[in-house]
């Protein structure tokens, strides 16, 4: 391009020079093949799963969460009766002898001690469950028994006593034994089995259920609050008789008040511990459900 001097307003043609097209040369593309690479593979290892430990404010783990209690009628403490006079069955039977009256065949025990063992037995099981001697009353009454006991033996009555019931002969046969054994105990056992548990008292974390069985009536009540203390024992009802027997009191509280007298619970202490432990919980604290064992 020469150098032309150019003036003021003067319009300077362009030249279009042309461009060069240069072609695309295609370069081959080598594919190279894929190796595959065989997968080891590892065994899984399980990690051991720890448990979580159960709640401090919880009940342990296998506890029952229920208690049922139930009210038994004086006729559970006559149970002396029919099983002395299974016994004397038994020797009467091994060691007696068959006498004919009025040509009846009649079997006997020879001694007359069996018939006074079985009268005193039935009369103190009545003395005993007609009696109600609590607390300090009972503790009265066997410092009683020992006082007049060493007093007979000073003033020496006991063989005047003795004398006299050694003339005393009661003879009962075989028969009167196992009938009479035999009525006393279907009796027992229908009450403590059967009709004892047509009432029933069951405790919850934190509630109390009043259940009839025969008249389908349930009434449930709060446990907050509640006051469940055992009444004074009866030496010889509760523990000779009852084998660790008590009566149960308990006072409701909230919006329905009333008061509970639970007589003749058999084994009271274990019971009443897991009583205040359940009335002291909330049901949420629940962890646990087992089904109750059999109680009586």
């Amino acid at each position: 391009m020469s150098n032309i001097p150019i003036q003021p307003g003067q319009q300077v043609p362009v030249q279009q020079v042309p461009v060069q097209q240069v072609p695309m040369q295609q370069v081959p593309v080598q594919q190279v093949p894929m190796q595959q690479v065989p997968m080891q593979q590892v065994p899984m290892q399980h990690a051991p799963v720890e448990h979580a430990p159960a709640p401090t404010g919880g009940v342990p783990m296998g506890e029952r969460m229920q208690v049922n209690v139930y009210s038994h009628s004086p006729i559970f403490y006559w149970w002396p009766v029919w099983f002395v006079g299974y016994i004397m069955a038994f020797l009467t039977y091994t060691q007696g002898q068959t006498i004919l009256f009025d040509g009846l065949a009649v079997r006997i025990h020879p001694s007359r001690t069996l018939g006074v063992l079985f009268t005193m037995t039935f009369l103190l099981v009545i003395l005993i469950t007609h009696l109600a001697v609590r607390g300090i009353a009972s503790l009265t009454v066997l410092m009683t028994i020992i006082a007049a006991t060493l007093l007979f033996a000073w003033l020496g009555w006991w063989e005047e006593i003795f004398r006299l019931l050694g003339s005393l002969a009661i003879f009962m046969n075989l028969g009167f034994y196992v009938f009479f054994s035999s009525a006393v105990f279907v009796t027992w056992f229908l009450s403590v089995f059967v009709f004892d548990h047509m009432e029933v008292y069951k405790f919850h974390p934190g509630q109390m259920v009043h259940e009839n069985i025969l008249g389908a009536g349930e009434r449930t009540y709060d446990a907050r609050g509640m006051v469940v203390e055992k009444l004074r024992s009866d030496l010889f009802r509760h523990w000779i008789l009852g084998l660790g027997s008590g009566d149960l009191h308990i006072a409701t509280t909230g919006a329905r008040k009333e008061e509970f007298v639970i007589p003749n619970v058999l084994f009271v202490g274990s019971k009443l511990q897991r009583i205040q432990q359940l009335a002291s919980m909330r049901p949420e604290e629940f962890t646990d459900t087992t089904a109750p064992g059999p109680t009586m």
